[in-house]
C-alpha cells in the first residue's frame, strides 16, 4: 500500500483533524483516510476495509486506552487539579510510613 505525503495543510484543517481524532478516539491517519475515502465518494462503510481493521483497533497495539480507562484518567487528573499540594504530600508521607511498618 503506497504512502502519500500531503503538504501545506492549513492550521484550521490540522486542528479539525486532531479534534476529530480525539472525539472518535482514532489516530490522525485514520481520520485522514476516512475523510479522503468519503471525499472521493468511496463511501463511509468502506473506510477501513483495505486495512481490515476497525477505527481505533490498531491503537490497542500501541498501548492506547479504551474509553473507560481514558475517563478514569481524566477523573483522576481533575481530582489532582483540585487537591492542594500540602494534602498530597501528607497522604504520600502517611503511605510511606504505613509501608515501612510492614
Amino acid at each position: 500500500m503506497p504512502d502519500i505525503v500531503v503538504r501545506h495543510i492549513d492550521d484550521q484543517m490540522a486542528e479539525r483533524i486532531k479534534s476529530l481524532a480525539r472525539e472518535r478516539r482514532w489516530s490522525i491517519n485514520e481520520v485522514i483516510l476516512h475523510a479522503l475515502r468519503h471525499g472521493l465518494g468511496l463511501g463511509p462503510g468502506d473506510a477501513f476495509s483495505e486495512m481490515l481493521i476497525e477505527p481505533g483497533d490498531i491503537a490497542h497495539l500501541t498501548g492506547a486506552w479504551d474509553a473507560s480507562e481514558q475517563a478514569a484518567f481524566q477523573e483522576a487528573l481533575a481530582a489532582l487539579a483540585q487537591a492542594s499540594p500540602g494534602s498530597l504530600a501528607a497522604v504520600s508521607r502517611r503511605d510511606t510510613t504505613a509501608e515501612d511498618a510492614l
